[in-house]
């Protein structure tokens, strides 16, 4: 939620930089800037789109950096748009997160300085302005004033007479990018890939100071080192390969992406799974439960996760939202497992609730997409879903890998606490071998769900029914058209459509319903009778083969057991994709919404 990127080097800063903020408009793209230091400080920012940004002339700047915002404190407004500068416009400032004690700062410093914005992130321009005119160094003076702030922030500063940029991390993500000449920063990878793939991420409490190829952390005053990883995807799988839309470049990705989770993890004749984790036998047989925390797209493939590891590895499982999340009495947290199940690793609300159970105690699980991150270095242990860099705001990939990832431990548990045969695993692992030539079946009949989303795109309303491993598919297909679609659509257990909903069903609310292997089908087909008798047209995506069943249109899902609800979730992708074009919405940057939620 909101990018920064930074440049030191050699080369044109200006483009640089300004490419980098395009890679990142996935972050915010309500306003950008970008500050470029020579002798002098050369800032521009607007509101809008950052096609539309104006980049300084500065042909001898070799030090740049930029933002583009997601508005929290404050509208999209050019005065609030970053870079944020002091009284005398020698120094700039980028900011990620929210300071949570700023309005006590503006108070303090309201006599000397003026504010020109409504953030709380022009408070650390003007608290460095003063410890600079005090005589500090400007690593000195950020580490003053990060030392002031309360809440989560990822910053960085340059300042006229200061070399390079200095940044520093708490609880919003950095990474710093090498190679033989320059430094590059940002909030993602994203950022600057097709210059290097060598980085560094920062931890919290780290601040570093980067001039050309040199780079310097400090943690406690001291200076620290930080490995070095090489990122193990390029430029390329950023970009959109001929899409038109990022979200359909990675829908049309899943059948690599379920591969790559899956692969050399999974023996299929001996019914095993490695997920290099130090989960012990006596630990996964002393479990009492498993509790799973997640937020959105995450949270719905947790509720997926949850019916199978309560079937498949006996034991009781709770699955909850991150912000909601305590972990309450009653549950002795060294029999308590808690899976954390975050695409970033960055999630400020998933994050939030880690620490929780790890201050209760109770060892941390996390399942997430980002090596490096601080999901996967808090976490006791760590599986990533392989699914590659995901652009869009809506997640897709994410949502099959992570329940991929999350049947293997499923899988893993079951067969550590003897509650799964060799036989019953093998199963489970050929269906899921089966997944991404199930999903390929899909994608090659897009032109259906095309013609159908088409022809719905105009109704009042979307309602999505399911049963068991149908209900969270449901929810996540809700979810993926009401965020890029803007219309109203709800996701519904299929019994729950009679205690309520059913009122708002009409002939123009299209219901969809999954009827696959694992959903209980033969009793949401009842619920599909009912809908009809009210004149609502059905669209079926289904495996069930049912002379009774009508449908407005049936959508066929391959034949893959317990993972046909997965398979299903692609066509309700499709045809969010296919609504949304058809009414020329901003598919990739969807109003008010951002790809890494950051801050609570």
């Amino acid at each position: 939620m909101c990018g920064i990127t930074g440049y030191v080097g050699r080369k044109d800063c200006s483009t640089i930089v300004a490419q980098s903020l395009k890679n990142l408009e996935y972050r915010g793209y309500d306003s950008a800037g970008i500050a470029l230091l020579d002798d002098t400080l050369r800032v521009h920012k607007q509101s809008g789109q950052i096609d539309d940004l104006l980049i300084p002339s500065a042909p001898d700047a070799t030090c740049g950096i930029g933002h583009t915002r997601w508005s929290t404190h404050g509208a999209p407004t050019d005065e609030n748009a970053h870079p944020h500068t002091d009284c005398t416009e020698r120094i700039s400032v980028v900011h990620n997160g929210i300071i949570d004690n700023y309005e006590t700062f503006k108070r303090k410093l309201s006599d000397d300085h003026e504010f020109t914005s409504e953030t709380d992130s022009e408070v650390i321009a003007h608290l460095i302005e003063n410890a600079l005119e005090k005589g500090a160094d400007l690593r000195d003076a950020v580490e003053h004033v990060v030392g002031m702030l309360d809440g989560s922030f990822a910053i960085a500063v340059t300042a006229v007479g200061h070399d390079g940029i200095v940044a520093a991390r708490q609880d919003s993500p950095l990474v710093i990018g090498h190679d033989e000449e320059s430094s590059f920063l940002a909030s993602d990878v994203t950022a600057f890939v097709e210059h290097t793939r060598t980085v560094t991420f920062l931890e919290d409490g780290d601040i570093a100071h980067l001039t050309g190829d040199d780079v310097t952390i400090w943690n406690g005053g001291d200076v620290v080192e930080r490995d070095r990883q090489t990122v193990d995807w390029g430029a390329d799988a950023a970009e959109k390969g001929g899409y038109e839309h990022y979200m359909r470049k990675e829908i049309h990705e899943q059948p690599h992406a379920v591969r790559q989770a899956l692969s050399g993890r999974v023996d299929e004749l001996a019914g095993s799974v490695d997920l290099d984790l130090s989960l012990s036998q006596e630990y996964c047989n002393s479990l009492d439960e498993i509790q799973i925390i997640a937020c959105g797209t995450s949270y719905y493939a947790g509720l997926y996760a949850a019916e199978l590891l309560e079937a498949h590895a006996d034991v009781r499982v709770s699955v909850h939202i991150a912000s909601e999340y305590e972990f309450r009495a009653g549950r002795d947290p060294w029999r308590t497992l808690v899976v954390a199940v975050t695409q970033s690793g960055e999630t400020a609300d998933t994050l939030r609730a880690l620490r929780k159970a790890a201050g209760a105690g109770a060892r941390t699980l996390a399942v997430t997409n980002t090596v490096g991150s601080t999901m996967a270095r808090e976490a006791d242990d760590t599986v990533y879903i392989r699914s590659g860099p995901e652009i869009g705001v809506a997640a897709t990939k994410t949502f099959a890998s992570q329940v991929m990832t999350l049947t293997l431990l499923t899988v893993y548990l079951g067969r550590q606490r003897n509650a799964l045969s060799s036989n019953e695993a093998s199963t489970i692992l050929k269906e899921l071998s089966a997944v991404p030539g199930a999903i390929q079946q899909v994608l090659d009949a897009e032109s259906t769900v095309r013609h159908t989303a088409e022809a719905f795109a105009d109704s009042e309303a979307f309602f999505f029914i399911g049963r068991r491993l149908g209900h969270p598919v449901a929810l996540e297909g809700a979810l993926k058209l009401k965020e890029i679609s803007y219309d109203h659509a709800e996701g519904f257990s299929s019994g729950e459509l009679k205690h309520g909903p059913l009122a708002l069903v009409t002939e123009d609310t299209p219901v969809i319903a999954i009827l696959t292997e694992g959903t209980n089908a033969d009793e949401t087909l009842h619920n599909v009778k009912e809908v009809e008798s009210r004149g609502a047209p059905v669209i079926g995506v289904t495996s069930e083969s049912d002379p009774n069943a009508v449908f407005d249109t049936a959508l066929e899902v391959p034949s893959v057991g317990v993972m046909e609800p997965v398979v299903a979730n692609v066509y309700l992708q499709l045809f969010a994709y296919h609504v949304a074009n058809a009414k020329g919405r901003s598919i990739d940057k969807p109003r008010n919404l951002a790809k890494s939620v950051t801050v609570e």
